[in-house]
C-alpha cells in the first residue's frame, strides 16, 4: 500500500492513517452512542462538570460546614413545624410561583410537610451547587442539572405523595387513574413507532389545527419564492396604508405562523387592520440536501431577497423590517450592513465588492425606515440557561450528529427547549396527563409548537460557535460581504422588545443592544416568555409592559437593566399597541394601496413551504 506522504511532514503521514484506517468513523461512533447514552448531551461535557464541583467542594471544608449546619437548621424547623402541625414555609417566593403544590390539597397534614421537606431540600441544594473557583459554565451545568434531578424527584410525580392525584383518585373510584394509563400506552406506542421506523411525511399525526385552515388564514398571495423562501404579501385591510410596508423576517427555527396564529391573536391581521402593509417570509423547512446552507445564505437568499422583492413587487422605496428569534439576529447583521454601506457611500468610499459579495447584496434594494427586533439577541455573552447545552465538547458531539443526517431535527431542538421548561413541560404535564387522567388542551399555540423544523448542519453549526461560543457578533467579529459586521453601524431607529421569562433569549441578553447601537432605541419588557410573551394580542388578560426610549444623546450615561426595570413604570395592555404608535411614528402619510400585479401572485397565502412537514 502507498501512503500519500507530501514532503517529511509526520502530521499529515498520521492523518492518512486516520483516514485509511477509519479512525474519525470509529470515533463519531462511540461518540454517538456516549451521546445517546446521555440523552443526546456528551456525557463528557457532564463528566467534566460534575468532576469539577466535586473538587471544588472536597476542597473547602468551610462550605461544607455552611451546608452542615444549613441542614441542621432546615432539619430542625421541619421538626418543629411537624410537632407544631403546622405549615411553616421555607421560602415564601417558592410557594407563590410553584404551580405543582397550587392546589388546595397541599395545605394538609402530611402533604404540606413533605412538600416543606422538598422545597427544603431545593433550598439546600441550590445554596450547595454554588463553590467558589468552579468554571462559571460548569457551576451553570451542575446547577441545571441538579435543578432537573430535584424537578423528577418532587412529591408531585408521584401517586403515593400527591394529594391531587389521591383526590381524584377518590372521586373518579380509579376511573382517572385508568384514563392515565391509557394516555401512557397510547404515548409509548407512538414513541415506539417513532423509533423502530421513519413514517413518512404523509402518515405524520395530523395537526390539532390545520394550516390554512384554522391557523395562518389571513388572506393574502405568495409574491416571490426562491430555494430557500417564499414570501408573502397580506390583502390590506383598510382602506389607506402607510406607504412603508412592514416585512416580517421569523425565525427559521420555527414555522412563521406563530405570528398569524388564530384571527383573534395574529400580529399580522392587528397589524392590517391599523392601516400596515404587511409581508412575511416562510422559510422553506431543509432536508438532507441543504447541508451546506450557511448563515450567509439565510442572510442573502433570504433577508436580502425579500427585501428586494419587496421594492420590486410593492414599488416600495422604504421598508419597516421586523426579526423574531433568530430572524431578529439576522435582521440586525442585515441592517448594519446595509448601515455600512449606505456610510460609506456618503463618504465617498463607495465598498469595493468580488463577485462574491457582489452576489450577497442584491442591487436596488428598498431602504430601512425602522428595525423592530423582538426576543433577538445580538449579545449572546449572557445565553441563559440555553448555554447550558453549548461548550466546545458538546458542539462536537452535534457536529457529528448533524453530519450523519445533514440537519438539525426538529425532535432534537424541541427535546432542548423542553429541558429548559422541564418542570411545565414534562413533569407537571406528564402529572396530569397520566396521573390526574386529565387531556391535555388543544390551542393554536401548542399545535404550531408540535409543527417542528430543521436547521441545515453547517448552518446550525455555525450559528452555535460563531454567535454562542465566539459571541462574534457583539464583538465586532462576525464576517458578512466581505467586513466585519459592527451593530454600531445601524442607522435606523431601533424597536426592541424582550419578554420577562424568556429562557430563549433572556431580557437582561436582549437589553445589551444599548451598549452596541448608537441609534434611538426604544425598549420594551413585556410579560410572557418567549413565545406568549410576544404573542400577546390587545384584550388578552394578564397582560402588561415596560417602555422606554432612549434616544442615545451624546454623553448620556449607561443604566444596567435591573435599575431600568426598577424604575420604568408598568403599563396595563399588550404592547403590539405601542409597537403601532411607534411604527406610525415613522411612517408617512397613509395612501391607496397599490395593486400587486397578476404576474407576481404565485398562489395563495399560506404558500407551500409551511406546509411541509417532516418525521424526525
Amino acid at each position: 500500500m502507498q501512503w500519500d506522504m507530501p514532503g517529511n511532514d509526520p502530521w499529515a503521514s498520521f492523518e492518512n492513517l486516520r483516514r485509511a484506517f477509519g479512525a474519525q468513523n470509529w470515533d463519531d461512533r462511540v461518540r454517538g452512542h456516549m451521546s445517546r447514552s446521555a440523552m443526546g448531551l456528551s456525557p463528557i461535557a457532564l463528566a467534566l462538570a460534575g468532576a469539577d464541583w466535586a473538587l471544588h467542594i472536597a476542597a473547602a471544608p468551610g462550605k461544607q460546614k455552611e451546608l452542615a449546619h444549613y441542614a441542621m437548621r432546615l432539619a430542625g424547623q421541619r421538626a418543629i413545624a411537624g410537632l407544631k402541625n403546622e405549615s411553616e414555609v421555607v421560602d415564601e417566593s417558592v410557594h407563590e410561583t410553584d404551580s405543582r403544590f397550587r392546589a388546595p390539597e397541599w395545605s394538609h397534614w402530611p402533604y404540606r410537610m413533605l412538600k416543606d421537606h422538598f422545597t427544603a431540600v431545593e433550598s439546600w441544594w441550590q445554596d450547595a451547587v454554588q463553590v467558589d473557583g468552579m468554571n462559571r459554565h460548569h457551576a451553570r451545568m451542575v446547577d441545571f442539572f441538579a435543578r432537573q434531578w430535584l424537578d423528577a424527584l418532587a412529591p408531585s410525580n408521584w401517586i403515593a405523595t400527591n394529594p391531587e392525584v389521591l383526590s381524584r383518585l377518590k372521586e373518579t373510584h380509579g376511573k382517572s387513574l385508568m384514563q392515565g394509563w391509557q394516555y401512557l400506552m397510547e404515548d409509548a406506542m407512538e414513541a415506539g413507532k417513532a423509533l423502530s421506523t421513519e413514517p413518512a411525511q404523509d402518515t405524520l399525526k395530523p395537526l390539532e389545527f390545520v394550516v390554512g385552515q384554522d391557523v395562518a388564514v389571513t388572506p393574502g398571495k405568495v409574491v416571490f419564492r426562491n430555494h430557500l423562501i417564499e414570501l408573502i404579501h397580506y390583502a390590506p385591510l383598510t382602506a389607506k396604508v402607510h406607504p412603508e410596508p412592514v416585512l416580517i423576517v421569523p425565525s427559521c427555527i420555527m414555522k412563521y405562523y406563530i405570528l398569524d396564529l388564530s384571527p383573534h391573536n395574529s400580529m399580522v391581521k392587528y397589524l392590517l387592520e391599523q392601516g400596515h402593509q404587511v409581508y412575511m417570509i416562510s422559510w422553506r423547512n431543509p432536508n438532507a440536501s441543504d447541508r451546506h446552507l450557511a448563515i450567509e445564505d439565510y442572510l442573502s437568499t433570504g433577508v436580502l431577497a425579500a427585501m428586494q422583492a419587496v421594492g420590486e413587487v410593492g414599488d416600495a422605496r422604504r421598508i419597516h423590517a421586523m426579526g423574531y428569534c433568530l430572524g431578529g439576529t439576522f435582521l440586525s447583521i442585515v441592517a448594519a450592513t446595509l448601515g455600512r454601506i449606505e456610510r460609506q457611500k456618503a463618504e465617498g468610499h463607495a465598498p469595493a465588492f468580488n463577485a462574491k459579495q457582489e452576489r450577497l447584496i442584491p442591487d436596488h434594494l428598498p431602504q430601512l425606515a425602522s428595525c423592530t427586533l423582538l426576543a433577538a439577541q445580538t449579545d449572546f455573552s449572557e445565553p441563559g440557561e440555553l448555554g447550558v447545552f453549548i461548550d466546545e465538547d458538546q458542539l462536537a458531539t452535534l457536529r457529528q450528529k448533524m453530519n450523519a443526517k445533514g440537519y438539525m431535527s426538529g425532535k432534537d431542538m424541541g427535546g432542548s427547549f423542553q429541558f429548559l421548561s422541564s418542570r411545565d413541560l414534562v413533569w407537571s404535564r406528564n402529572m396530569r396527563r397520566y396521573l390526574l387522567g386529565e387531556a391535555e388542551a388543544s390551542f393554536d399555540l401548542m399545535s404550531w409548537n408540535a409543527d417542528q423544523t430543521r436547521l441545515p448542519a453547517d448552518m446550525h453549526a455555525e450559528y452555535l460557535s460563531a454567535m454562542f461560543l465566539d459571541n462574534a457578533l457583539a464583538c465586532g467579529k462576525y464576517h458578512f460581504a466581505g467586513s466585519a459586521v459592527a451593530l454600531m453601524d445601524i442607522n435606523v431607529p431601533l424597536f426592541v422588545v424582550a419578554t420577562k421569562r424568556d429562557h430563549v433569549a433572556p431580557w437582561r441578553s436582549v437589553y445589551g443592544i444599548h451598549l452596541q447601537t448608537s441609534t434611538p432605541v426604544t425598549f420594551v419588557l413585556a410579560a410572557g416568555g418567549h413565545n406568549a410573551g410576544i404573542v400577546s394580542e390587545p384584550g388578552r388578560p394578564r397582560r402588561s409592559y415596560q417602555i422606554s426610549t432612549e434616544p442615545r444623546e451624546r454623553h448620556q450615561s449607561w443604566t444596567a437593566p435591573d435599575d431600568w426595570a426598577m424604575r420604568t413604570p408598568v403599563t396595563q395592555g399588550s404592547w403590539w399597541e405601542a409597537m403601532h404608535a411607534w411604527l406610525q411614528q415613522h411612517s408617512g402619510e397613509p395612501k391607496a394601496p397599490k395593486k400587486i400585479k397578476p404576474e407576481h401572485q404565485l398562489c395563495d397565502a399560506p404558500g407551500d413551504y409551511v406546509r411541509v412537514r417532516y418525521a424526525d
